[in-house]
């Protein structure tokens, strides 16, 4: 079982993503304030922490608190829009920090329609060029992440095709189904995704990245539009494993322990076979269409022995 704690160092950005679930608030830790969470994590014995935002390479002291979490005997992770990482003298900065992970936003692999996602002129640009830096820099292990919406759902397959041509070097793909419940969101509402929207490229994606040797996950998107990946949805790893996820955002949230991963179901789904480690759909009948739901008859006893199995 592999705890993971997450940081928001600062909830600043220099980005202004039309989906963005954890928007620019003006707010940012102190290095000691950052320390005593880092210290609160490894006197819980968690695996690591994930230090993100807002955006994590705006927090000043970024390469003294993941040292710090170093010494602690924390794996170390951030999740950033790699802007400021286009800059390969930061990347070597952060290498000897001792960072052991970066998880780079990319959503497409169209140029346009990702700055367009991101409202940020040359994001998709200094994002590559990021990308390319990690990838001479060995020593940090590069994932990419994407979130899933309207205007990528389509062409998710076609996506990760062109990543795992351009960057050999990236393991491991996480797939995030969008958070429709934000702020951010609420304004941009022609983003949101369909669960029919996305089904058929989303299947052609992981078909494609598990034919290349890759590794991937996906959150928030309920077994049955994922039935022959059920091990690789994040919710029903956490589930079947009971892990715990320990979050201090920078609002009114605050310090949240979550043990509970289920989102909302449906009465039809108490027949399906993966209902105890299927969490759901999140924001169901909200933003998500409840009609789209349906039961799945497969052994569910497959998927539990290889998430156990599974380090």
């Amino acid at each position: 079982m592999a705890n993971l704690g997450y940081i928001q160092l600062s909830r600043r950005c220099n980005q202004h993503c039309l989906f963005c679930s954890n928007p620019d608030n003006g707010l940012s830790l102190t290095l000691d304030e950052a320390k005593e969470l880092v210290d609160n994590l490894a006197d819980r014995n968690y695996f690591g922490v994930i230090f993100t935002g807002g955006e994590p390479t705006l927090f000043p002291a970024l390469p003294q608190i993941v040292g710090y979490a170093k010494e602690r005997k924390l794996h170390t992770r951030i999740i950033t829009n790699a802007q400021l990482l286009s800059n390969g003298a930061f990347v070597k900065r952060l290498a000897a920090s001792g960072l052991d992970h970066v998880n780079v936003s990319l959503h497409t692999h169209i140029e346009e329609l990702h700055d367009k996602l991101t409202d940020t002129p040359l994001a998709f640009d200094n994002a590559v060029k990021a990308l390319h830096h990690f990838g001479a820099t060995p020593e940090i292990t590069v994932n990419i992440n994407i979130v899933i919406n309207a205007y990528n759902q389509h062409h998710l397959h076609k996506t990760v095709a062109w990543m795992v041509k351009t960057f050999p070097f990236v393991p491991h793909f996480v797939f995030n189904n969008l958070d429709p419940s934000t702020n951010r969101t609420e304004d941009h509402k022609e983003t949101i995704p369909s669960m029919k929207g996305m089904e058929v490229s989303l299947y052609k994606a992981l078909r494609f990245l598990e034919l290349s040797g890759k590794n991937f996950r996906v959150e928030r998107v309920p077994l049955c539009y994922m039935p022959d990946f059920a091990w690789a949805s994040t919710e029903t790893r956490k589930i079947i494993k009971t892990e715990q996820r320990f979050v201090h955002f920078l609002d009114a949230k605050g310090i949240v322990d979550q043990r509970d991963f289920m989102h909302e179901k449906m009465p039809l789904c108490s027949t399906c076979s993966y209902n105890n480690i299927c969490a759901g759909l999140y924001e169901l009948g909200s933003y998500y269409d409840a009609e789209e739901l349906a039961p799945v008859f497969k052994d569910p006893t497959t998927v539990i022995n290889r998430v156990k199995s599974e380090p």
